[in-house]
Parts: structure tokens; C-alpha cells; sequence
């Protein structure tokens, strides 16, 4: 499956909250995002993983070959790592978020990380129309911190760990806006063939309502592509 660049291809750089962490929102992604949905529409979606809350499938292996060329070149301008490096995609899958919120665990109910690497990037490309959210950004509240590095990482569990027995510990659903324990300090919204690109170790949150939860379908649900990146130096 060939997969190319949209003539029209729109970059934007941003910085997240006061402690300025790197977000790339790429609008106008790929020239046929219509095929993507299609492929995903014809595939088998199974339970991967215990934090996910939904259903994935592994996209085409073409897809990652695109988006290392499409993101080698600005490696160095907007994450601040080396242009030469190498990248590899520990997880390239289809996602479809279709969890109730009355059965999300407690830590699919705050704020994440994917890891604490500095170097390791997440990218979530948005395949679906309608108004199914996109991705937030947050600040933890009692720490001040808006990703969590190795040097933070142990700081903030054990804070964590305090707070889910607390009396602000968070409902059985979906984070939106701010909450006793997280301020919302950005957020990018989900429209079709956007890509948004952000270190891993941000905290961030897909933006799901707890109203309205996604169908299974990759045609009505909120299908995305979700990509975490290694770079090596």
C-alpha cells in the first residue's frame, strides 16, 4: 500500500503549557486518507494491551515507512534531536476507543505517559469524522510537573499512588477539562487526516465525551492510527 504526502500539506509548531514540551499538528496528512479507512474497515480488531481503552489492529507496515520520511527532516528543528537519528515503531496501530466509562481503571481515568524517555515521540493520526475529541495536555496539579522524565518519574507514581486514595481521587470516567488533581493546559482537536506528534512523556489524554462513547466501527467510531516512535542517536 502506497502511501504519499498531500500536496497540501500544512505544519504547525507549538510548545505545551509553561514548561514549552514540542507539538507538531500536521494537517492535510496523507493524499488519501479515504483508502486508509477503508483498510482498517476490511480488518480484524481485537483487545491489545491493558491501558488502551478500546480495540486496535496493526496498520499497514507502509505507514510507518511514510512517516519516517515524513519526520526524520524535522527532528532536529522541532524536537530537538539529532536530524540523523534512527527511528523505529515499537506500535503502529489502528485504534478504535469504544471502553463505557464505568469500566475504565483508575489510570485510564487521569492523564498519561507513554514512557519517560525524553527522545521516545507519540503520534496519533485522526482517520474519523464527527465530533469524537481529540488529544489534551495536562498539569499535574500538586507537582507542577507536565511530563514526567526519569528524574520526575518517581516523584510523581508515588504522589500518584497518595492521590487515587484521596478525596479527590478521580470518577469512573474520561478526564475533560480540569480537575482537583490535573489542570487541562492544551489541546488539539480531532479532525480528519490531522497528525499531532508530541514526546511521550507529556502528559495527554485522548478527549473522549462521557455522553457519547465511539461505536466499534472504523466507518462511524473514532478510528485514528496511533504510532509510538524510538529515536536512536
Amino acid at each position: 500500500m502506497l502511501i504519499q504526502a498531500h500536496p497540501e500539506l500544512r505544519l504547525q509548531v507549538r510548545r505545551i503549557g509553561a514548561e514549552g514540551a514540542p507539538l507538531l499538528v500536521i494537517d492535510q496528512l496523507v493524499a488519501d486518507p479515504d483508502r486508509l479507512v477503508r483498510k482498517a474497515e476490511r480488518g480484524h480488531f481485537t483487545p491489545q494491551g491493558a491501558m488502551f481503552p478500546g480495540i486496535r489492529m496493526r496498520a499497514p507496515l507502509s505507514y510507518d515507512a511514510f512517516l519516517e520520511r515524513l519526520l526524520r527532516p524535522l527532528l532536529g528543528e522541532v524536537f530537538d534531536l539529532p536530524p540523523q537519528a534512527r527511528l523505529a515503531f515499537p506500535m503502529c496501530h489502528y485504534s478504535l476507543v469504544t471502553q463505557p466509562p464505568e469500566k475504565l481503571g483508575f489510570l485510564q481515568r487521569i492523564p498519561h505517559i507513554d514512557s519517560a524517555t525524553g527522545r521516545g515521540l507519540a503520534s496519533v493520526h485522526y482517520l474519523f469524522h464527527g465530533n469524537w475529541g481529540g488529544t489534551a495536555f495536562y498539569r499535574h496539579r500538586s507537582t507542577g510537573f507536565e511530563y514526567v522524565d526519569e528524574g520526575r518519574e518517581l516523584a510523581y507514581f508515588t504522589r500518584l499512588e497518595q492521590e487515587s486514595r484521596g478525596a479527590d481521587a478521580p470518577p469512573a470516567a474520561y478526564i475533560g477539562e480540569d480537575t482537583p488533581l490535573f489542570e487541562r493546559i492544551d489541546g488539539v482537536e480531532g479532525v480528519y487526516n490531522r497528525l499531532v506528534v508530541y514526546r511521550r512523556n507529556s502528559l495527554h489524554s485522548a478527549s473522549i465525551d462521557n455522553a457519547n462513547i465511539p461505536p466499534p466501527d472504523p466507518l462511524a467510531g473514532r478510528l485514528s492510527i496511533n504510532s509510538f516512535i524510538d529515536v536512536a542517536v
